[in-house]
């Protein structure tokens, strides 16, 4: 079973930085692809970030390219969500996800496509 906590959200200012972490339990986080989607009331969750096993390719959603920057650490079973430049639009609920196919590449944007899910980290971003 994997297991997936996410931690470091919180109240912050437009134009202030958060990094958010996602501590993985398994044997096997190096044959993950991982996501981050987040959620804001009301409205559908949404791809935000992904990031291939080996960490050689990340993809972006459009509004938090070039402010949003994720990355991986194989060694401590961790992906990071690097956020610079927060709008309050970015204010939402921030889950971390798990997909162990091998077809990662074709569907990380797809939330469905990925098995396993944190239970999420709340961001509020004032203006």
């Amino acid at each position: 079973q994997v297991q997936l906590v996410e931690s470091g959200g919180g109240l912050v200012q437009a134009g202030d930085s958060l990094r958010l972490s996602c501590a993985v339990s398994t044997r096997t986080f190096s044959l993950l692809g991982m996501g981050w989607f987040r959620q804001a009331p009301g409205k559908e969750r949404d791809f935000v970030a992904g990031i291939t096993r080996t960490g050689t390719t990340t993809y972006y959603g459009d509004s938090v390219k070039g402010r949003f920057t994720i990355s991986r650490d194989n060694t401590k079973n961790t992906v990071y969500l690097q956020m610079n430049s927060l709008k309050p639009e970015d204010t939402a609920v921030y889950y971390c996800a798990a997909d162990p196919d091998s077809s990662y590449s074709r569907n990380y944007y797809i939330a469905n496509q990925y098995d396993y899910w944190g239970q999420g980290t709340q961001v509020t971003v004032s203006s």
